[in-house]
């Protein structure tokens, strides 16, 4: 390879301490942008998540209200507001879309991902920096909860903030500079996190921040916290948001600190049960392309104050987690960050030799998503739906192919010594792989989404004619319709709202049959079952929509 290639001059570019960027490296990172963001649009919003986050933004943009939560019309006080603030937003300039409801999370990890450059830069130099940029940007975990829409992706980009400043503003301090501006952003970040999800915020840098200082035996970085500033600035960016909606709902600060933060964490009242070990598997995926490293990351000096606060913060966020009775696999996502710096320094001392060693877990991992494609006859013939199993096995086997081809590259360029190009090779490879296997999943999301199901029946999408959900409830349908259904017989999570706002629902399905009958239109959502009990209770709809789970149902 020639010394105009683009892998020598980004390995040239990175390693210039001046800052300057190289043409190649800037487009590179342009065209990464471009695919993280055009792919958040892409494939349907799926229950229970997607569309429960993206209804509370568009009730938020419809009625005009940003201080009250609601969900298909009821009070919502589960979490804080901030995404829905930013999908309102992002609705309100680009439209109501899969994309404008994503948008918010999207741009979270990519403030994660920028974040992390940034910081390994100023910590360790701009060669790391780089080697961050690519870590951050190729970390499976990152990458998808960046491009599904959960709060988690938001909670990280925050506590990432909070993460990345302190650091800043200790490594300032030990340089003798001024440490003002990154340690108030760390408390940007502090409010950005509790407005995310709530308490969690503060408990995760708080316990970290204690955790370390107990090892170390230093205590220097609470002397260096501007406590009146940084207070008086998480006060006016929290406080004002907490202080209206309980002037408006009384009710809200037992429910949301109390029901929704220590029952939630302590019984499995949400039943979300696992075993101690549930995160294990989700850091190992998670963690790809770079799982090989994850032994490296554990040598840390506790002289270093940098790698030590990593350490506890990756550490705490795994135990606090797996303690809790409450478990989802987007809870650990705060941890990445953290390993991603981690990974970035190590990356820049290991040998050539070592990381050729390293790129054997990807490549096995990913061979067994080859395997998986070539038993697709198989497995086809087992799956109820066998043209989505087909079109999943097919996204699976083309984006294992070609990661194994990037692999193969990876290798040449080590042999070469370009680490830092098949670095770069490898990051951009399992990105663009996974983005590929997101949307091969799109047949299956469909299946958990009512997107189909609305473009299918025009008459639901009339404002004037009422659409009911009975005994169940799919999240995503008001999201399509663009305006809250009437839940029959049916609770969950809006047990609150229904409490205090009782003519907002149909309690009982025999209450539901006079309203049917007396509407000239109507629409009515529900699953097989269900469809039975109303043949039972004497009424013969007119179906105009089935699948394999769902009915719906239309008069006239």
């Amino acid at each position: 390879m020639n010394n105009s290639s683009p892998a020598s001059l980004l390995n040239r570019s990175a390693s210039r301490q001046s800052g300057r960027v190289g043409l190649w490296p800037l487009l590179i990172g342009l065209a990464f942008v471009a695919l993280w963001l055009v792919t958040l649009g892409s494939r349907a919003l799926i229950s229970p998540d997607e569309g429960r986050y993206a209804m509370l933004s568009l009730a938020m943009l419809q009625s005009g209200d940003w201080i009250t939560p609601r969900l298909n019309g009821l009070l919502y006080f589960e979490k804080p507001p901030l995404q829905y603030w930013g999908g309102a937003l992002a609705m309100a300039l680009l439209g109501v879309s899969e994309f404008s409801a994503r948008l918010w999370p999207g741009l979270a990890g990519l403030l994660t991902v920028g974040l992390l450059g940034h910081t390994a830069h100023r910590l360790w130099g701009a060669r790391t920096g780089v080697l961050a940029l690519l870590g951050g940007a190729g970390t499976s975990w990152i990458l998808i909860n960046s491009h599904f829409l959960s709060l988690d992706a938001g909670l990280c980009g925050a506590l990432t903030l909070a993460m990345c400043g302190f650091l800043l503003a200790q490594h300032a301090q030990a340089q003798g500079q001024s440490r003002s501006g990154w340690m108030l952003a760390a408390w940007v970040g502090l409010a950005a996190a509790v407005l995310s999800k709530g308490l969690v915020g503060l408990l995760i840098p708080g316990a970290v921040l204690v955790l370390h200082s107990l090892w170390r035996l230093d205590f220097a970085i609470w002397r260096a916290m501007r406590w009146w500033a940084g207070l008086a600035l998480f006060a006016a960016l929290t406080v004002p948001w907490f202080w209206a909606v309980s002037a408006r709902n009384p009710d809200f600060a037992w429910f949301f600190f109390v029901h929704e933060h220590f029952d939630r964490y302590l019984s499995p009242v949400h039943n979300r049960e696992g075993p101690p070990w549930y995160f294990i598997p989700f850091l190992l995926l998670g963690f790809m392309p770079w799982t090989g490293a994850l032994p490296w990351l554990m040598k840390v000096r506790r002289s270093d104050f940098a790698e030590g606060f990593l350490l506890v913060w990756a550490l705490f966020v795994m135990l606090f987690f797996s303690a809790s009775s409450s478990k989802l696999p987007s809870y650990i996502l705060p941890m990445f960050p953290a390993l991603v710096l981690l990974l970035a320094r190590r990356l820049e001392q290991a040998s050539v030799r070592a990381l050729r060693w390293h790129l054997l877990v990807p490549v096995l991992a990913w061979s067994g998503g080859l395997a998986v494609w070539l038993l697709a006859e198989q497995l086809v013939a087992k799956d109820s739906s066998p043209a989505i199993a087909r079109a999943m096995l097919d996204g699976i086997g083309l984006a294992s192919a070609l990661f194994l081809l990037a692999s193969a590259l990876t290798w040449w360029l080590l042999q070469r010594q370009r680490k830092l190009a098949a670095v770069a090779v490898l990051a951009l490879a399992n990105s663009a792989c996974v983005l590929i296997g997101l949307q091969a999943h799109n047949g299956y999301g469909l299946q958990k989404s009512s997107a189909e199901l609305v473009q299918a029946i025009p008459q639901a999408r009339n404002p004037a004619v009422p659409v009911f959900s009975l005994r169940s409830y799919d999240q995503t349908l008001p999201f399509y319709l663009r305006r809250p259904v009437t839940l029959v017989d049916f609770q969950g999570e809006f047990e609150f709202g229904q409490t205090r706002e009782p003519a907002l629902w149909v309690p009982t399905l025999e209450g539901f049959v006079p309203r049917w009958q007396a509407a000239p239109e109507a629409v009515a959502y529900m699953e097989r079952p269900t469809l039975a009990a109303l043949q039972a209770l004497g009424l013969t709809p007119r179906i105009v929509f089935q699948d394999e789970r769902r009915v719906v149902i239309a008069k006239p």
